[in-house]
């Protein structure tokens, strides 16, 4: 085999390893990242009706790319916060017995105003406004 020859097929496998590397990786590294979503383009969104909330008081709703909570306080009167924890980012819940707002991940705790008041929390949850129109609840960013 000639010099050339030679690094004619060198460079031809290196080529051809780097490929087949590159067509299983890509994949795979697709798979790990996830997309990015796009916030919503409203900052208003419907977040449920009123006869929903009436047995367990509260539900987690979406807004744009992240969870919201929409909590009934008392009949006629909603709070809704973002349903993200601001210490490890997990979905919050309500706990109803306590009647406060609960991130099982590290068991912390925030009141019904969103602060933080118990747990590893650091902040407390970015509250948003509620308004009932005609027994449908809408949400909106503050």
């Amino acid at each position: 085999m000639s010099p050339t020859r030679r690094r004619f097929l060198d460079r031809f496998l290196g080529t051809s390893v780097m490929a087949l590397a590159a067509a299983v990786l890509y994949p795979v590294l697709r798979f790990l990242k996830p997309p990015v979503i796009p916030e919503a383009a409203t900052s208003r969104v419907l977040a449920g009706k009123v006869g929903e909330l009436a047995q367990e008081g509260w539900k987690i709703f979406p807004f744009g790319a992240s969870p919201g909570i929409l909590i009934q306080v008392a009949p006629g009167d909603y709070r809704a916060f973002s349903a993200t924890c601001t210490h490890l980012e997990c979905t919050v819940q309500f706990d109803k017995p306590s009647q406060r707002i609960w991130c099982a991940c590290h068991n912390g705790y925030y009141d019904l105003n969103g602060r933080n008041v118990a747990g590893p929390p650091p902040h407390p949850l970015t509250p948003y406004d509620v308004q009932v129109v005609d027994e449908e609840i809408f949400v909106t960013r503050g």
